[in-house]
C-alpha cells in the first residue's frame, strides 16, 4: 500500500482559499484531511496539489479549481494541474454533472494536459482518462462518455493496486455510473468492496468516508455507511459539504437530531463561503429533518431564511431545487392542502424536474380541497414537463415527474369518488417509485407514494390493507412523520374494527 505523504491538511488559510473564514481570523487551522498524491510536478506545489484534491473529494469545487489554478501558474509544466481544473467541471454526482457551459473549458484543460511532456504512467493514465469526458463528439451522449471514462479508471486502478488515489477515483466513477433502476446496488457495493479497506487503513482521507456514505446512500446499505457518517465531518470540517454529508445517512435511518445538526453547521460554513448551492441543499435537507421530528415552527423559520435570500439563480439546478422543494414540503408535509394549491412555480428558467415539484403540489392541493378538474390541468401540465424531460433525454428525471402525475391524476379521482381508479394509480405511482433509487440532491420524494397510498386506504376505510403499505414506506424511508402517524391511526382503526366484529360475531 502507497505510504501516505501525510500532508495532514491543517494548514493556515495563507493561499487565499476562504474555507471556514470566521474560524481562520481566530486563527484555527485549516482542516480538510490527509490526502497523499505524489506527483511528477515541481516540489513547491506537491503539497498545495494535495490540498486542492482534498477539496476536490469533499466537492468544494470552486475553491478546488481556484487551487489547481494556482498551481497551474506556479509550475507551468505540471500537468496534472490541468487535469485538477478539468476535474473540478466534473459533478460526477450532482445534476448535470458537467453542465454544458464546462464542455469546453475542460477539453481545453485536457488538451493542455496532454501537449505537456512527461510525467509518469499514472498521471499519463488519470488525464487519458479524465479526456474521454470532454471529447469533442456531440454524438456521444453523457452516458457513454461515463462508461468509457469508468472502464479507464477500471484499467488504471487495476494497473495501480497500491495507489490510493487510482482506487479511490475508479470507486467515484463506479458511484456515478450506478444505475438508479438497479435495487441490488451492485456498482455501490463494488465500490464499498474497494473504499472498506482503504479506509481502516487511511482513517483521515476525505474521500474515502465520503464515497462510503454516497454508496451507502440507499435503504439496503444505510447502516453500513453510518460509521463513515460519524466520522467526515471531524475528518474535514473545513468543507461545508463534508458537514452536510452524515445528513445523508442519517436521514435513511431517521435520526432527525443527528440530521438537524449536521445542517445546521453545514449552512452556517456554507453561508460564511457565500456557497449558496451548498447552503441551500443544506436547508433543505434540514428543513425535511424538522419536519419529521414535528419541529413546523423550525422548519418555517428556515423558509423565511430561504425567503430573505435575494437574487437567487434558480436556474442552477441545485440551487433552483432546494429553493422550490422546501415551502412545498413545508405545506405538503403538513396537509395543508389549500396552502399548496397556492404554490407559485419557478421562474421559467428552471429545470423542467424543478418546475414539476410546484405543479405537483398545486396539483395535490387542488385535489385534495376538491378541485379535481383544476388539479387535472395541473396533470397535463407534469405530461408536457415530462415530454420536455424525455426530449433532453433525462429519462432518471422524467420517469420522476411521471410518478408525479399519477399522483396527482389518482387524488384528482379520488375527488371525484373514483376510489378505485385512484388506489389503481397511486399503487403504479408507488411500485414505479420503489423501482428506482432517488439521486444525492434530495433526502426523498416529498411525500413518498407508498405513503400516500396508505393514506388512501385509510380514507377507504381498510385499516389493515393501508398498515401494510404504511410498513413498507417505513421500511423504504424510517421515521418518516407521516407514516408513523399513518401506521399508527391504521393499526387503531384495526384494532376498532377487529373488536366489532367480535362483538357481532361472539364465536369468532
Amino acid at each position: 500500500m502507497l505510504k501516505v505523504s501525510a500532508t495532514l491538511l491543517c494548514i493556515v488559510a495563507l493561499s487565499g482559499l476562504p474555507v471556514a473564514q470566521e474560524a481562520h481570523e481566530h486563527g484555527t487551522p485549516e482542516q480538510l484531511g490527509a490526502v497523499s498524491f505524489p506527483i511528477s510536478c515541481s516540489a513547491a506545489v506537491q503539497a498545495p496539489f494535495e490540498r486542492a484534491v482534498a477539496l476536490l473529494h469533499s466537492f468544494a469545487y470552486s475553491a478546488a479549481e481556484s487551487a489547481f489554478r494556482e498551481i497551474a501558474e506556479k509550475d507551468p509544466q505540471c500537468a496534472m494541474a490541468h487535469w485538477g481544473i478539468a476535474m473540478t467541471y466534473f459533478h460526477q454526482l450532482w445534476d448535470p454533472p458537467i453542465a454544458p457551459a464546462k464542455m469546453e473549458p475542460g477539453h481545453q484543460e485536457m488538451e493542455r494536459a496532454k501537449q505537456i511532456p512527461g510525467g509518469s504512467p499514472r498521471e499519463r493514465g488519470f488525464i487519458d482518462a479524465l479526456s474521454l469526458m470532454y471529447v469533442t463528439d456531440s454524438k456521444l451522449t453523457y452516458h457513454s462518455r461515463l462508461q468509457n471514462y469508468t472502464e479507464a479508471m477500471q484499467k488504471l486502478a487495476a494497473a495501480n493496486p497500491h495507489d490510493v488515489e487510482s482506487q479511490v477515483f475508479y470507486a467515484l466513477a463506479l458511484l456515478a455510473s450506478a444505475p438508479p433502476s438497479d435495487k441490488t446496488h451492485a456498482y455501490q457495493k463494488r465500490a464499498v468492496a474497494i473504499l472498506q479497506p482503504l479506509y481502516e487503513q487511511h482513517p483521515q482521507h476525505p474521500g474515502l468516508p465520503h464515497y462510503l456514505i454516497h454508496a451507502c446512500d440507499n435503504a439496503e446499505m444505510a447502516r453500513e455507511g453510518l460509521p463513515a457518517a460519524q466520522a467526515y465531518a471531524k475528518i474535514a470540517p473545513s468543507a461545508p459539504h463534508a458537514l452536510h454529508m452524515p445528513s445523508h445517512i442519517f436521514t435513511r435511518l431517521g435520526m432527525w437530531d443527528d440530521s438537524i445538526q449536521s445542517n445546521i453547521a453545514s449552512a452556517a460554513a456554507a453561508r460564511r463561503l457565500g456557497d449558496t448551492g451548498e447552503e441551500l441543499h443544506a436547508m433543505d435537507y434540514l428543513v425535511y429533518a424538522y419536519l419529521q421530528n414535528g419541529q413546523d415552527g423550525q422548519a418555517a423559520q428556515v423558509i423565511q431564511e430561504l425567503k430573505s435570500m435575494p437574487g437567487l439563480n434558480q436556474g442552477d439546478f441545485k440551487v433552483g431545487y432546494a429553493a422550490t422543494a422546501m415551502p412545498v414540503r413545508y405545506a405538503v408535509e403538513r396537509q395543508q392542502w389549500a396552502e399548496a394549491a397556492a404554490i407559485e412555480p419557478p421562474p421559467s428558467t428552471s429545470a423542467p424536474h424543478v418546475i414539476a415539484i410546484a405543479v405537483w403540489a398545486r396539483g395535490l392541493g387542488l385535489a385534495r380541497t376538491g378541485h379535481a378538474a383544476d388539479a387535472r390541468a395541473q396533470a397535463a401540465t407534469l405530461q408536457q414537463l415530462e415530454d420536455q424531460l424525455h426530449k433532453l433525454g433525462r429519462e432518471y428525471w422524467a420517469g420522476q415527474v411521471d410518478i408525479q402525475r399519477l399522483e396527482v391524476l389518482a387524488w384528482a379521482a379520488q375527488a371525484e369518488g373514483k376510489l378505485e381508479q385512484a388506489l389503481a394509480l397511486l399503487r403504479q405511482a408507488a411500485d414505479s417509485e420503489d423501482a428506482v433509487e432517488k439521486l444525492p440532491v434530495t433526502p426523498g420524494p416529498i411525500i413518498p407514494a407508498r405513503e400516500q397510498l396508505g393514506d388512501l386506504l385509510l380514507q377507504m376505510h381498510q385499516p389493515q390493507m393501508a398498515l401494510k403499505e404504511f410498513q413498507i414506506a417505513l421500511t423504504n424511508a424510517p421515521g418518516r412523520r407521516g407514516a408513523v402517524t399513518g401506521a399508527a391511526r391504521a393499526t387503531q382503526l384495526a384494532e376498532v374494527a377487529d373488536e366489532g366484529r367480535k362483538t357481532t360475531n361472539p364465536q369468532q
